[in-house]
């Protein structure tokens, strides 16, 4: 029997994904405006393939079949555009849009709540800037929050992939925000995720970590680490939406809401007043017993601890009765996985899921190019004579001059690069101009930069209010200037 197939229909009738697809203000000046046209994050190419197919591949695979897809009123129609242009028949996507700017973001929670009319079952949260690795498929994370809701009444799975800390050290300060490690706290056997520590928690002790008796009277074997990152990928009940609608406050599902919840199995009070909302009388027990003598299902591990040996009044219920706790899937492989919310992360990820071969336009590339085999040239892409690219993914309709050196970049669609020129470690936003002889090193360009010919620039962002700010007081010197001639 071919289970993967027996259960793609369940899991399509279970599941609504709902993608974020946000400005990115965290990887400007890629997803700064090219003039009146807006460059999407999600639209944004990782290894010449924009990164929310990446996502939906994933949800393909799973068999979720719906999709919300919600992304900002001004990026709707490219995102319309490019769905409407790809093969993605088996998905059914929703586009729905907010009014937001980049410089007030709104938060997954927000989000939620606005369009929970149009979220009628379960839900999984995807954020369209994460790669998942090969070896991890969505099914897995789906079936441990199957499992978990109906053996003990779990109400939501989180996954965790294991930080890069040999990338953090190479990393250049000037790309990316330094994120403080978060500190999380789980149970091992039964997979459950006990506390995530807060911007508040840090406030109140920068010292200690502060972890509730309650919480280690039920789970007394606990582990804990700041070596996860939080891949935003949350499966969840419907009924997540009705207590969102409770707390209309909490605006950050991440930092706010997720350590709030995984709070309520050992909060007495807090799971009084929120458990008949979390948990509304069903009638179950046709689906248990269907899932009792599954072959995919194992009985998770049951905490050892009993609560009437608590030492205080908090942990008065079982773990295993309506637990409402929050699951956590852990991956601890060495394969890349990654949310590309920092410059250095896309840098990273674009060279490592690069699948080098032999260029789709080979007649374009001049004969006495070189292009080694760890590279990736997109369609319709010219390459001058003598010019030499190693270690660099270069995207379609790109031009490249003679005696050109490219090491280790990243650069997007549209892209003219000059004579003699040479860069090295960057990324160029598309439609960049690099002039002749120029020499670029750990740069990133804003879509449309102009570099000038014969400048040297290192370690900067490069952004076009800079380069028309430096022309604006070019014009206005010039017209001083002349002002004095004529008086």
């Amino acid at each position: 029997m071919d289970l993967d197939i027996s259960i793609s229909p369940l899991v399509t009738r279970e599941f609504t994904a709902v993608v974020l697809a946000g400005f990115g203000a965290e990887l400007i000046p890629l997803t700064s405006d090219y003039g009146d046209e807006p460059c999407p994050k999600a639209l944004l190419p990782v290894a010449n393939k924009p990164m929310i197919d990446y996502v939906f591949t994933w949800l393909e695979l799973s068999g979720i079949k719906d999709v919300v897809l919600i992304c900002p009123t001004v990026h709707r129609h490219a995102i319309s555009n490019h769905i409407h242009s790809e093969t993605n028949v088996s998905l059914r996507i929703d586009l729905q849009t907010y009014d937001e700017n980049m410089d007030a973001s709104v938060g997954t929670c927000s989000l939620l709540r606005h369009f929970a009319h149009r979220i009628q079952s379960d839900f999984v949260v995807l954020p369209c800037d994460f790669l998942p690795p090969p070896s991890l498929s969505l099914t897995t994370i789906l079936n441990k929050f199957r499992s978990d809701r109906i053996s003990d009444g779990a109400i939501a799975t989180t996954y965790w992939f294991a930080s890069n800390e040999t990338e953090k050290a190479n990393e250049p300060d000037d790309w990316s925000p330094a994120f403080p490690p978060v500190a999380i706290v789980w149970d091992d056997k039964s997979g459950t995720l006990l506390h995530v520590d807060t911007a508040d928690d840090r406030d109140m002790n920068e010292e200690e970590l502060e972890l509730r008796m309650s919480l280690l009277t039920l789970y007394p074997r606990t582990k804990v680490s700041t070596k996860y990152c939080d891949s935003h990928v949350y499966v969840c009940r419907r009924s997540i939406l009705d207590l969102l609608q409770e707390k209309p406050h909490v605006d950050s599902f991440r930092e706010e809401f997720i350590p709030w919840l995984c709070k309520v199995p050992y909060q007495r009070t807090r799971r009084e007043k929120y458990s008949h909302v979390l948990n509304p009388i069903t009638n179950t027990s046709t689906q248990s017993t269907a899932l009792l003598h599954s072959t995919l299902y194992d009985e998770p591990p049951i905490p050892s601890s009993n609560p009437k040996d608590s030492a205080t009044d908090e942990g008065s219920e079982s773990p295993t009765t309506s637990s409402l706790r929050v699951g956590i899937i852990l991956h601890r492989e060495k394969e890349p996985a990654a949310r590309l919310n920092t410059l250095h992360a896309y840098f990273e990820m674009n060279r490592r899921l690069m699948t080098p071969g032999v260029p789709a336009d080979r007649s374009l590339i001049d004969q006495k190019a070189q292009v080694s085999a760890d590279s990736m040239v997109g369609s319709s892409t010219q390459i001058g004579e003598r010019t030499s690219v190693k270690q660099s993914v270069i995207g379609s309709h790109c031009v490249i001059g003679k005696m050109v050196k490219i090491v280790g970049c990243v650069l997007l669609d549209h892209c003219v690069v000059a004579d003699g020129a040479k860069l090295d470690g960057c990324i160029l936003g598309k439609n960049t101009k690099v002039g002749a002889k120029v020499e670029l090193s750990r740069c990133v360009t804003q879509a449309g930069y102009e570099v000038n010919a014969g400048e040297s620039v290192k370690n900067e962002r490069l952004e076009i209010s800079d380069w028309t700010g430096v022309l604006d007081d070019q014009e206005d010197s010039e017209e001083t200037e002349s002002e004095s001639d004529d008086e």
